[in-house]
């Protein structure tokens, strides 16, 4: 089966193979195993040892980002969300449901937020002390700028915290080049193609140390555990952690290693979605977004007006094809998506689009096109 969704994504046997063994997690060789993981993580993220740290939280990536926005924003305190897409959205309830203050910065689905969007919100609120931007937004496949963000925050003076769960490890963004920001909140099962699992911040060690305490929760405190591997050395953890999906993790990272790393996985996404954008096209339906505002993670489409498309009957009908897609849509007007990262390449897409032209064509969806 050819899995094209945004995450979990389709691995390599090598990856899934490092899972089946049992692990003590406390054991002394594995913390040599994790700390060094958390070494290469923090190289990816262009993080400075000392300045910057690596900490990872079992659960998925919406774990990490509450710990994120719980950690660095005070109970109370008021973050802007540029709101884009569902995955902003749900930030915006992360940050509600954590007693803080979210300020939305309605946007829409189909364009990126622009810098001086962002500009524009923080001069008219002073009492904004943080930015959460989604990088990557897979509900429609768009990709905000955090260059031109963190630069418009770090001009007001304020901080960031960027959601790049679908965007680190193919998206290029380093920490060293960004002091505005507290923390940069990824997964492994997204862009790294390594198993779901356990979603991972690199933040500001002083940052950390400045909001020590503030979390209002023991789990999700990037503080505390900050401090406690301080403590108890850089392999430890607090808790009992999905321990397999590290290991799997360090295999993953040694394959993104051989292919060439972030530029390179980059580039092999990007073709994916020129591949399968130009292909959808060519069966006569219509992409969501613009091609000039397309990101390489997703391409969403929208859904044929004919009667006889149903998005579970195509989902059934790609899946009989050997082509899996997420079976649900969350952009404004109906769509499908058909994720573009993983272990696939361009010759897979090519074959994902042969497998939507026999799904349309069996179903009877004639008129394709967008009203």
């Amino acid at each position: 089966m050819l899995l094209l969704i945004p995450g979990p994504v389709q691995t390599r046997p090598e990856v899934r193979a490092a899972m089946a063994v049992d692990i003590a997690p406390w054991d002394d060789d594995f913390r040599v195993e994790h700390a060094a993981l958390r070494e290469r993580l923090l190289r990816i993220a262009g993080g400075t040892p000392g300045e910057h740290t690596v900490l990872p939280v079992t659960g998925a990536g919406h774990a990490v980002v509450e710990a994120c926005l719980r950690t660095f924003v005070p109970a109370g305190g008021k973050v802007l969300i540029p709101a884009n897409g569902t995955y902003a959205l749900r930030m915006v309830r992360l940050a509600r449901e954590a007693g803080r203050v979210p300020v939305t910065l309605e946007v829409p689905d189909t364009r990126p937020v622009r810098a001086e969007e962002v500009a524009a919100a923080l001069a008219a609120d002073p009492a904004i002390g943080h930015v959460g931007m989604v990088y990557s937004e897979t509900g429609s496949g768009i990709v905000n700028d955090p260059e031109a963000i963190g630069a418009v925050v770090r001009a007001a003076g304020r901080r960031l915290i960027v959601d790049a769960v679908s965007a680190f490890g193919a998206l290029p963004f380093r920490m060293d080049a960004h002091p505005e920001c507290d923390a940069l909140a990824f997964t492994t099962g997204k862009c790294l193609e390594g198993m779901p699992g356990i979603g991972i911040a690199v933040a500001r060690i002083d940052r950390l140390t400045a909001c020590a305490g503030q979390a209002g929760s023991w789990v999700l405190d990037l503080a505390a555990i900050h401090e406690y591997a301080l403590s108890n050395g850089p392999g430890r953890h607090r808790f009992t952690p999905a321990v397999q999906v590290l290991r799997a993790l360090g295999v993953a990272l040694d394959f993104y290693e051989q292919e060439g790393g972030q530029p390179a996985r980059l580039a092999r996404y990007a073709e994916n979605a020129r591949v399968l954008y130009e292909g959808v096209q060519s069966l006569g339906l219509t992409p969501y977004l613009e091609w000039r505002h397309q990101g390489p993670v997703i391409v969403t489409v929208h859904q044929p007006p004919d009667p006889a498309f149903t998005l579970p009957g195509f989902v059934a009908a790609l899946k009989a094809r050997g082509v899996l897609i997420s079976n649900f849509f969350n952009t404004t007007a109906p769509t499908f998506r058909v994720g573009c990262i993983g272990t696939v390449t361009p010759a897979d897409m090519r074959v994902a689009v042969e497998a939507m032209r026999g799904a349309l064509d069996s179903l009877g969806v004639r008129q394709r096109a967008a009203a």
